[in-house]
């Protein structure tokens, strides 16, 4: 992977710095003050251009390849991962993965979407994209940890969910809506965190929660930016342009209270660091779960209510 059109100043320096590394040592010739330099430039680099980032340039970092995705966290922040299957009505769609799990001792129901990385994992995965099959079987989920009393965590990483035909035919829209009625009313805690993309209903099927988190790199959108410039211009080349307009940036989201909380990535985003993503995210993860595990459960589930129902304002 070359990275990203934003980032090639960033590989070329890279690049200059492991070749001075390479002829320090096959010419025995000391280059380390220079490398030094070089070193302490491509730090003032990334901080220049990851701190003036556009939010289609944003987009395009939620969307890397290399990021981390729900099962990479689960395998980095938990353990005694049990995978859960099936809507015991149709299928399993493995778009979505869920189970029990434990974090820091904490026993969880954990679920959220998966892509994958190689062609076939992503035909698979069905590239992150839920079916109808999918938003129930995590709604079988959530109501077994309502039964033994795990609260909630959901990973959001999706474009939308998937429009095919079948899906239609199997209640795509209906199996969202019941998500988002059933999701209101479940009794325990429930937390959310926007990992990578949070594309409309399709993230929003798994999305009710007391908390919503997102990275910093993340988004959250009513539509991609791509469908909505094909919607207004005619031009998905646009996208860019759609992507400012639709205010669907962390610290966006953020200023309209959408969101309560934004994680910071490592300098360059979560793929250039996982296992210190992992770790800030992890402490985030659990700081909020022990304030919503000491409010009393109808209180909790008024101030969810309440939430969803205070979002929306013309800005």
């Amino acid at each position: 992977m070359n990275g990203l059109d934003f980032e090639k100043p960033i590989k070329e320096l890279e690049k200059k710095i492991e070749e001075l590394k390479k002829f320090t040592v096959e010419k025995k010739i000391d280059l380390s003050a220079e490398i030094k330099r070089l070193e302490q430039k491509l730090h003032d680099l990334k901080f220049s251009i990851y701190s003036s980032l556009t939010s289609w340039q944003r987009v395009q970092i939620a969307r890397h390849p290399q990021r981390p995705y729900t099962l990479d966290y689960i395998q980095m922040m938990m353990y005694d991962f049990i995978e859960l299957h099936g809507d015991r009505s149709f299928s399993d769609d493995k778009a979505i993965i869920g189970g029990f799990a434990k974090i820091d001792g904490l026993k969880v129901m954990v679920l959220g979407h998966q892509k994958g990385r190689t062609t076939k994992e992503n035909i698979l995965r069905n590239f992150g994209c839920a079916h109808p099959e999918g938003y129930r079987k995590s709604l079988r989920l959530m109501q077994l940890a309502e039964k033994f009393n795990l609260p909630i965590l959901i990973f959001i990483d999706t474009p939308g969910a998937y429009p095919g035909i079948g899906a239609e035919e199997r209640g795509q829209a209906q199996a969202i809506a019941l998500n988002l009625r059933e999701m209101i009313r479940i009794r325990v805690p429930i937390l959310v965190v926007v990992i990578g993309e949070g594309g409309s209903g399709g993230a929003l099927g798994i999305g009710v929660g007391d908390r919503i988190l997102i990275l910093e790199n993340a988004y959250y959108s009513v539509i991609s930016p791509e469908g909505c410039a094909a919607i207004l211009w005619k031009d998905s080349s646009k996208a860019p342009e759609a992507a400012e307009a639709l205010k669907l940036t962390a610290s966006d989201l953020l200023e309209l209270g959408i969101v309560d909380e934004v994680i910071k990535e490592p300098l360059g985003g979560a793929h250039t660091n996982p296992e210190q993503m992992a770790k800030i995210l992890k402490e985030a993860l659990l700081r909020h779960l022990k304030e919503l595990l000491d409010i009393l459960i109808d209180t909790l589930l008024e101030r969810r209510y309440n939430k969803y129902r205070s979002i929306g304002r013309i800005v």
